[in-house]
């Protein structure tokens, strides 16, 4: 629990009544601390002890993708303090509320926790510097510009004397901010820009990292729930005389669309909700299927005047004269997060009134507001202690009503105890914000050179933003769900992109790289049946149509060098390469390949390339590219989840699989980092995966695969 932020009631009552600030320099709270007075709060960001040690406080989440140890790079390096020394500790979302939001936006989604903070976490660490510097030059009586620092030990030349940051931190801290600070050129860094070992490696390694599924608390019971197995359904009667007497069932508590049992274990729990009688009204939404649903969306491609997101040219006369005309639809399913860390939150109320919430999380924020309104607490009363999450994927990027948060909270109430709630896999897969389900059309012209001239695309589908944020769509039109068409950077004249939005009752959420994943997919692998219609090299069909696109160009360019592609492959495998832009980023893959006797493809290696602008941890960005392949692979081959009678079928791994070690390809990652402008990793390393598969299948049979998981067409892979 080392990385969780302890903050006594006292030290809390201080920091909460300085309310001054702001993102970038206003961030200094004096250190008050008499019994310690070489440990030091230099800034809201930075901590020096007197041993020297440096705790770099890090507002995002850490759910395996390296933000922590990239964010902790950043401040050390203008902090030039020694790494060796450094640590880190996750900040208490209620301190962003007194501080005036210091700490920025902590929700770690959209692979935002470096590309939106770097400027502000940079100016802390030269803030927190200048001010040792200041308070090391007043201890000398010399001028601050005279002294010098390197790996936290500030140096007067001319008198030959040194400190460490420990002796002058007491001091530093009642120094105030400077208004400007420099930041270093990325040329000369020496910690940013490194591949630094990961902070957390050693002790994920060891097993002795903490998770809020691992909490343990004196007096804690434990929850087990049962979610309305149809999405909208209402709990209508259930028989608590069933259980009665039952070991170690404490309490049945019901939640209008839930109903949960408390006991002395988890086990004991989850054995009594599954033995508990229960009858739900599942009203309409009953008799919805996987069938009933793809047809909804296939009128949605059928359908006439659709609010458009972009019109260039006149795609109609573009088409009228081409040579040849291509037309394919495509289509993707819903799909789960399924984090290895199934959704899970504890509960404590306190009897000085507060409230205390552990939860894994990519939005610390969220989960506090949620768990204030469901309490009915003022937010400062409500703690919420961070941990690492054991995944997230978008599943934990907010904590909307009715959602596990709200349900803990819930059942503690009704308990009079601690509570910890946690969904078994079945719950966790079958009441998930999916991935939407959507659908594609696409028609394009070719010239008598082969080049598209007219491009028409139309999207059916489920909007997220139309759930999550309703009044951000104006006229049916959500731009977010046509990404990648409604700002493709592929050189067409003509060109046509509308949307049919089609709301079922199957809840939906962000889901890594959102809709980059399905839209990549369409995109991408419509351009090689384009490009195999034209008979040209896909690669080569991709430079032309890139020459105003120079970043695009050269990722794609930077990932078929690294490939090799050109070169022949060994008899009976093949290659495929896509390339995607988003989240600040642009990446390409290439995908090489054979065919298993049943007609499914068995992948031996992927080349990613990636540029992200500035590259903090080299190393980092490889990790998420190669996870990346295992995430979207899964996808491709396996994902999918189905309804029947308004339910999900899928319960578990057996039926929603995913990929096994001894199938994961050589994955090899190309860091482009042309620097000047900061994208993100965890989002668009996987999008480009997809269709460079089904790119190097359909060289493989002449064949495109318009709809996935390639698993219906009996993938061994």
């Amino acid at each position: 629990m080392n990385k969780i932020m302890k903050i006594g009631r006292r030290n809390f009552l201080k920091a909460s009544a300085v309310a001054g600030g702001g993102m970038m320099l206003g961030f200094h709270i004096p250190a008050a601390n008499a019994a310690a007075p070489k440990d030091a709060e230099v800034n809201a960001w930075v901590m020096v002890n007197g041993d020297d040690s440096i705790v770099i406080r890090v507002a995002h989440s850490e759910m395996g993708q390296g933000s922590q140890t990239g964010l902790a790079q950043l401040v050390a390096e203008e902090l030039e303090c020694d790494w060796s020394k450094v640590k880190t500790e996750f900040v208490d979302p209620r301190l962003n509320i007194t501080r005036n939001k210091v700490y920025g936006g902590m929700a770690t989604v959209g692979s935002r926790a470096i590309r939106t903070s770097h400027e502000y976490v940079r100016k802390a660490g030269a803030s927190a510097r200048m001010m040792l510097v200041s308070a090391a030059a007043a201890r000398w009586k010399v001028p601050a510009s005279e002294c010098a620092v390197k790996e936290g030990v500030i140096s007067h030349a001319a008198s030959g004397r040194t400190l460490s940051y420990g002796a002058v931190a007491e001091a530093a801290a009642k120094i105030a901010p400077p208004q400007e600070v420099t930041l270093k050129d990325p040329a000369t860094w020496t910690i940013a820009g490194q591949p630094k070992m990961r902070l957390d490696m050693q002790e994920k390694v060891m097993g002795k990292a903490f998770y809020a599924i691992d909490v343990r608390l004196d007096g804690m019971l434990f929850a087990a729930i049962a979610n309305a197995p149809v999405f909208g359904a209402k709990l209508k009667s259930y028989d608590e005389a069933a259980i009665a007497g039952a070991k170690g069932v404490r309490k049945v508590v019901p939640l209008g669309s839930a109903i949960a049992v408390v006991a002395d274990s988890y086990w004991e729990a989850q054995k009594a909700i599954r033995a508990l009688p229960v009858v739900w009204d599942n009203g309409a939404n009953g008799a919805v299927s996987s069938e009933s649903i793809a047809k909804f969306l296939d009128e949605g491609l059928a359908a006439k005047d659709m609010p458009v997101a972009r019109n260039d040219g006149d795609v109609e006369k573009g088409l009228a004269g081409a040579v040849k005309v291509i037309s394919a639809e495509y289509r993707v399913p819903f799909l789960s997060h399924a984090a290895m860390e199934p959704m899970n939150c504890t509960v404590r109320f306190n009897a000085d009134g507060t409230l205390e919430v552990w939860a894994p999380t990519q939005n610390a924020e969220a989960v506090l507001g949620a768990a204030a309104r469901a309490s009915g607490l003022d937010p400062l009363k409500v703690m919420v202690h961070l941990s690492y999450s054991g995944g997230g994927f978008g599943r934990r990027g907010g904590a909307g009503p009715g959602d596990v948060v709200d349900q803990a909270v819930a059942i503690a109430k009704a308990a009079g105890a601690p509570v910890k709630l946690v969904w078994s896999r079945e719950e966790d897969i079958q009441h998930d914000f999916y991935r939407p389900i959507s659908s594609a059309k696409m028609t394009a012209g070719l010239d008598a050179n082969g080049m598209p001239v007219a491009w028409n695309t139309r999207i059916s589908g489920q909007s997220i933003t139309a759930s999550q944020n309703p009044s951000a769509v104006k006229n049916n039109m959500d731009q977010g769900f046509l990404v990648l068409f409604h700002d493709s950077v592929y050189d067409v004249a003509n060109l046509k992109v509308d949307y049919a939005m089609r709301i079922t009752h199957v809840p939906v959420g962000y889901w890594r790289s959102v809709n980059h994943s399905q839209n990549a997919y369409f995109r991408e692998a419509f351009l090689d049946e384009l490009a195999h219609a034209a008979g040209q090299d896909p690669y080569e069909y991709r430079r032309k149509l890139l020459q105003k696109a120079p970043k695009q160009l050269a990722v794609l360019e930077a990932c078929a060098k690294a490939a090799d592609w050109g070169k022949a492959l060994p008899a009976g495998q093949f290659r495929g390469i896509a390339q995607i832009d988003g989240y600040g980023s642009y990446a390409a893959a290439v995908v090489e390949l054979s065919m298993n006797a049943d007609g499914s493809p068995k992948v031996q290696r992927v080349v990613q390339a990636i540029d992200c602008g500035y590259a903090v941890n080299p190393d980092s960005i490889k990790a998420q590219m190669e996870g990346s392949v295992a995430w979207t692979l899964s996808a491709a081959l396996y994902g999918e989840i189905t309804l029947k009678d308004g339910r999900v079928e899928q319960g578990n791994f057996d039926r929603y699989r995913m990929l096994l070690l001894n199938n994961m390809p050589k994955v090899e990652t190309v860091v482009v980092a042309s620097g000047g402008f900061w994208g993100g990793i965890g989002e668009p390393g996987g999008p480009a995966v997809v269709p460079a598969l089904v790119n190097a299948m359909l060289a493989a049979t002449g064949k495109p695969q318009r709809s996935l998981p390639l698993i219906k067409r009996g993938a061994t892979v």
